[in-house]
């Protein structure tokens, strides 16, 4: 490359990732890095969560355990 960019110019002009976005990639990494098998099981997994209904606050039946 011969126009090499430094870091802190980039850094400079498109600022920080969020630690969010930082988080999502490291996610992504290990995903990719995951058998087919074991992404299939892992988005079975994440769909059955959002699917899943909230429990109700104070707990499974709604009931305020005081203990």
């Amino acid at each position: 490359m011969k126009n090499r960019t430094s870091v802190l110019e980039v850094s400079a002009t498109l600022g920080y990732p969020s630690n969010e976005t930082v988080q999502g990639l490291r996610l992504w990494k290990a995903f990719v890095k995951l058998s087919p098998a074991q992404r299939a099981e892992v988005l079975n997994w994440v769909e059955h969560l959002a699917t899943d209904p909230a429990p109700l606050p104070g707990g499974m039946d709604g009931g305020f355990n005081s203990r």
